[in-house]
């Protein structure tokens, strides 16, 4: 559906080339909602926006369908950005104008009749909630609601292709979190393909399901949100990974400890199995959970915990038996790290 070849942007700024984006490539399937994610100036942006060509790369070649549209121009273009709908961070509403006159704006371009547009304006607003509120102006609508008009707008064309240039940044975590449902619940009733891009692997998680982590301009590490979340490869990856699951223990916790300290990661069936409850049961250690959570993504279970593995018997040596436990722990989870013994 979407085919990014060796993209690259660069910039002149204050006498200075700045390379947005290095050799990005990327293949986007058809329906799927791919994410894009990095710190502020990764690049995520530029690579979204040469998409649609707002930002023309330098290098590289911008495939859609097959079609190679890196050297359209003019009619040729504007006809292709009618398949590209886009929403933005901060809205870009027309102020002056009502929710219906925003929304009908994109269809009056593409030469749509009067009784077309009067015809296809509820349909949208139906389909993101604002039924009630056509005759309002942006100026009376809450964040969430300007973002569910800029989403009718995108789409008022039947798009092929939504791209979503960070959505739900400038919104609080309600308003968020219905508009990335929103978004899916378009997917799957338009099938429409989402290119997503965000400073936030929560986002991320919640709504694609394969992601492009990029950093200082380059893609990085590439693939399905669940193993990037499970076993990211590159140590940025990592960073934006553990800043989600947030498992910084207070100090006071990690002072004078005695016995082992163990970050575990459980995947798949591991997640939902009693692993801990039996290496204490098997080993005579008694296990004390410091730190941890579940989550489902893409319906697929990820655990982390850190848990402090200590003796509770004299039977014989406690490094024997924390030993086994650990060994017994690492068998039957996906990854296991000691980081205190």
């Amino acid at each position: 559906m979407i085919e990014l070849k060796d993209i690259s942007v660069a910039f002149v700024a204050k006498e200075q080339t700045v390379r947005a984006v290095r050799n990005a490539s990327l293949n986007i399937a058809p329906g799927e909602i791919f994410g894009i994610v990095g710190t502020s100036g990764a690049g995520k942006s530029t690579l979204l926006r040469s998409i649609n060509l707002l930002e023309r790369p330098g290098s590289g070649r911008v495939l859609l369908d097959g079609r190679d549209i890196t050297d359209f121009d003019g009619a040729q273009l504007r006809s292709e950005r009618q398949n590209i709908g886009m929403i933005f961070q901060h809205f870009n509403l027309m102020h002056t104008c009502t929710v219906y006159e925003n929304v009908a704006f994109p269809l009056q371009i593409a030469g749509q009749s009067r009784q077309q547009i009067s015809e296809r304006v509820p349909e949208l607003l139906g389909l993101v909630g604002l039924a009630d509120k056509a005759k309002a102006y942006p100026a009376q609508l809450s964040g969430g609601q300007k973002q569910r008009v800029g989403i009718a707008r995108a789409i008022a064309n039947r798009p092929q292709v939504l791209l979503c240039d960070e959505p739900t940044s400038a919104l609080d975590l309600e308003s968020s979190a219905a508009i990335l449902e929103l978004l899916k619940e378009i997917n799957e009733r338009l099938g429409i393909t989402i290119v997503l891009i965000s400073h936030e692997m929560n986002v991320i998680k919640r709504i694609c399901t394969r992601v492009a982590v990029m950093d200082q301009g380059e893609v990085i590490e590439l693939g399905d949100v669940y193993d990037i979340f499970a076993t990211p490869k590159a140590a940025f990856t990592r960073q934006l990974v553990d800043h989600t699951f947030n498992l910084e223990l207070p100090r006071h916790l990690t002072e004078d400890l005695s016995g082992t300290l163990l970050k575990i990661l459980f995947l798949g069936d591991s997640a939902e199995h009693p692993v801990l409850s039996e290496a204490t049961l098997r080993f005579g250690v008694s296990v004390n959970i410091l730190h941890g959570k579940i989550e489902y993504i893409n319906n697929r279970p990820i655990g982390l915990l850190i848990a402090l593995l200590t003796d509770r018997s004299d039977s014989q040596p406690s490094t024997s038996r924390l030993g086994e436990a650990v060994d017994f722990i690492r068998h039957n989870t996906a990854q296991v790290e000691v980081l205190h013994a």
